[in-house]
């Protein structure tokens, strides 16, 4: 492991030469200031006769100045190859993975010399790196000293397996890394649990890189800890160091996924000044740009294919190791595993979905989907030998498809959540994008809303799962699976996605091999799947022409309509929480419920009277506040009754905003001269006031007494400011009604305290007069729907003056900072 004289001069030359201001060499041999200033002018570049190094060049530089910096120092302190003592580095520089704020990982290895002696020299070689302030993790070890430390910490032992001589005697580096290589291999089976117990205990901290928005790029699930997890198994021969990938897969396979890594990792510690290893949603663009990726969403697709890729292979290589662990005892005279057949060319074995041996890809198409299906059902693991030899030798299918590769596609759609698992070995191998070419637009896609918590293919895989639970409530479940399936095929293009989608729907069923009828209905599926969620919470249901315009969207038909209400749950279900609650759902019931009567060809009915003991509460005047336990057990009905004056609604959410009850939902209706408003609320914590109280509390507001808004100003003071910005930015649009001057503003944006009080603040204070409303909160999210009437003066500069004024209501985020603030 000594270093030629020619590599070794080539390497100072390079360091040199990289370092260097205007080309001048530095020297790096009279203390690590030295070294610091040549690390920071690496990172620095951007100048003619200076380049900014890439991500991978600036690795390999930092790896040749470190080393040539301990090299000079170890020969000067009296390190040499026959002094009995030895330098080797283990983490990143053992790696040769050196990142520019990256700890100095080392190991002072010697040969039972004098303590003092051993001391002085350590003392030699850590202080100056301690003085110019770079973090060192050192030790000083003993042969035997650092054998025992590997064999009682797991931690350590793992650390060393990276492990490398750097200069001094090489014979001493090389026997711990052999011992400690060899004492790994050996005791495997004892700690193989621990590691194990180890890794899911990471996960679970650390969550998984591919749905974080700010991942943490080393210890999140499919990070470059999961990388080095895979090295140390394969330093342990329990399997291939790159299990089940090449480079003929999507994204290049396991190697360039850590490459990947490695960059984004590298670029985040130029950016940040610092070490860090969580990548802030901040930072991402400046990355993407500095990596020629794109923009933030660019660099989460490319983060998302990389950890996908990695967590699929430790998923192999630790299914590996454990089937290769050699047993001891009873277990090794147990018979060997036995193939149980699951279909036709599929059988188990050793727990995993292989091939039966007298399987013949080459000839069977079908059976990709065959194994898929077997592996979903039984919840087995298909084996990465397996899909390789699929990858390799199994034909396209041919169009249209067979009706037997149709049918074990619905099989695997309808296994529920073993469908998840499936899809993504498939997809990892690259056998799913070639059963779906489309799926290439939509794969590790990351989403614009962000109440989505997965990437767009993860979320229709989800959405899968979720169906696959309301079969038994649709005539064509079949239908059902292939609509979530496809549902956001049409995403990652300019176009509507639902539009999109529907095209590729179609050409997708016919060359599925559905019949015309079943294509059509496929292509609505995909063409209306927003459509029922979108009405019911947007528009109102009481209103016969709502009803009438989701019926003649679906031309009339039932089935369509019944695969759209399953529909709609599945695809709330698998965006994320909150987004499907008994609120959402009873309003697409009961819109479901009106359209039905519409299709049969029954009368609409008119929508249902405020209840007769409201309407005489209301007809005798005055203010009314209801508190009533509501559907769910932290959720209550607050009714309100009052003259319908301007300010009204304003005033009534400012009061429930300042006793902490949150609107989950409101509904404002209003019968002669007063106003009939419900709100679905929860409090922020605890039990909610009495109703006497917000009665109290709401004269006051109308009286003028007490101003809420400026009380819910003066709250929001204490919130930190770097919580009131969005993390996305508002959406706003105009509807027009059939009725003139009538308009439905659509507002989506991040929640604030007080937010329903202060746009209905906007809306008094411009005259709008509020027909009715909707209100909704997902989550930290809100949208909101106001049916408002304009009168004469309704043209595009009133309406955008409006606009101006809703949208400094609400959350905005961050302003960018300038090019002279970020110099700053």
């Amino acid at each position: 492991m000594v270093v030629g004289l020619g590599q070794d001069r080539q390497k100072r030359e390079r360091a040199r030469v990289a370092a260097g201001p205007s080309g001048k060499a530095v020297e790096l041999s009279n203390g690590a200031a030295d070294l610091v200033r040549a690390r920071d002018q690496l990172l620095g570049g951007g100048q003619p006769r200076h380049p900014r190094l890439d991500a991978e060049s600036l690795r390999a530089a930092l790896v040749d100045l470190y080393e040539l910096w301990l090299t000079g120092k170890g020969t000067e302190v009296g390190i040499t190859p026959d002094s009995g003592l030895a330098i080797m580095a283990v983490g990143g520089l053992g790696r040769r993975e050196m990142l520019p704020y990256s700890d100095l990982d080392l190991v002072l290895l010697h040969e039972n010399m004098d303590p003092k002696r051993v001391a002085e020299i350590a003392d030699r070689l850590w202080y100056p790196l301690w003085d110019a302030h770079i973090k060192l993790d050192h030790s000083v070890r003993t042969v035997p000293q650092a054998l025992t430390v590997a064999a009682d910490d797991l931690v350590a032992a793992l650390g060393m397996l990276d492990a490398r001589h750097i200069v001094g005697n090489p014979e001493l580096s090389d026997r711990v890394i052999a011992g400690i290589r060899r004492d790994w291999r050996h005791g495997i089976r004892g700690r193989y649990e621990e590691l194990l117990t180890g890794v899911r205990a990471r996960w679970e901290r650390s969550g998984q890189i591919a749905h974080r928005t700010e991942p943490d790029l080393k210890n999140g699930r499919g990070g470059l800890r999961d990388i080095q997890l895979l090295d140390a198994l394969a330093i342990a021969q329990l399997t291939d160091a790159m299990p089940g990938l090449g480079p003929e897969t999507p994204g290049g396979g396991l190697a360039q996924a850590h490459r990947r890594l490695l960059d984004v990792r590298t670029e985040l510690h130029r950016v940040a000044g610092r070490a860090r290893d969580q990548l802030r949603a901040q930072d991402a663009d400046e990355i993407g740009a500095a990596l020629h990726i794109g923009d933030r969403f660019d660099l989460a697709r490319t983060l998302s294919d990389a950890a996908r890729t990695v967590g699929y292979s430790v998923d192999v290589g630790l299914r590996t190791a454990g089937n290769a662990l050699p047993r001891r005892g009873l277990a090794r005279l147990r018979r060997m595993p036995v193939r149980r057949p699951l279909d036709e060319g599929v059988v188990e074995h050793a727990g995993e979905v292989v091939l039966a041996r007298d399987a013949r890809p080459q000839r069977d198409p079908g059976l990709i989907l065959r194994v898929a299906a077997a592996s979903a059902q039984s919840g087995l693991p298909m084996s990465a030998t397996t899909l390789n030899r699929l990858a390799e030798d199994a034909p396209e299918l041919r169009e249209p498809w067979p009706k037997d590769a149709l049918n074990d596609l619905l099989v695997l759609l309808g296994s529920g959540r073993g469908v998840i698992d499936a899809v993504e070995a498939l997809d990892r191998t690259g056998l799913w994008g070639r059963l779906l070419p489309e799926w290439g637009a939509v794969r590790d896609l990351p989403p614009r809303d962000a109440l989505h918590v997965w990437t767009v293919d993860r979320h229709s895989v989800e959405t899968v799962a979720y169906a696959s639970v309301s079969s038994t409530r649709v005539a064509r479940p079949d239908l059902l699976a292939l609509g979530a399936l496809l549902h956001d095929i049409g995403k990652g293009r300019t176009e509507d996605h639902c539009v999109v989608g529907a095209e590729l729907a179609t050409q997708i069923g016919r060359r599925m091999g559905l019949w015309p009828s079943d294509v059509d209905i496929l292509s609505a599926l995909v063409r209306h799947h927003l459509l029922l969620p979108d009405v019911a919470t947007h528009r109102d249901i009481d209103d016969p022409a709502t009803v009438q315009y989701v019926a003649d969207a679906l031309e009339y038909d039932p089935q369509r309509l019944e695969l759209l209400h399953a529909l709609a749950e599945a695809d709330s279900l698998a965006t994320g929480p909150g987004v499907w609650g008994d609120w959402k759902a009873t309003l697409i019931g009961e819109l479901v419920r009106r359209c039905r009567v519409v299709m049969a060809g029954e009368e609409l009915p008119e929508p249902e009277p405020v209840p007769q003991e409201l309407l005489v509460r209301a007809a005798a005047g005055g203010v009314h506040v209801e508190l009533s336990q509501g559907d769910g057990k932290y959720t209550y009905l607050a009714t309100v009754i009052a003259p319908d004056t301007p300010g009204l609604l304003a005033d009534t959410a400012g009061v429930l905003a300042l006793h902490s009850l949150r609107v989950l939902s409101a509904s404002i209706s209003g019968a002669g001269e007063s106003a009939i408003n419900t709100f679905v609320v929860t409090p922020a914590f605890g039990s909610p006031p009495d109703a006497g109280l917000l009665r109290q509390e709401l004269n006051r507001a109308i009286a003028g007494d007490l101003d809420v808004r400026a009380v819910l100003t003066a709250r929001e003071r204490d919130t930190p400011a770097a919580a009131r910005y969005a993390r996305a930015e508002p959406w706003l649009s105009w509807t027009p009604t059939p009725v003139a001057g009538q308009f439905i503003l659509q507002l989506r944006a991040e929640d604030r305290i007080g937010l329903l009080c202060r746009l209905s603040a906007v809306l008094s204070g411009v005259g709008a007069d509020v027909r009715w409303a909707k209100v909704v909160t997902m989550g930290s999210f809100v949208v909101d729907v106001f049916c408002v009437a304009l009168g004469a003066d309704a043209g595009p500069q009133r309406r955008s003056a409006i606009e101006t004024a809703i949208l400094a209501e609400v959350p905005q985020p961050a302003p960018r900072k300038t090019s002279e603030q970020e110099r700053t």
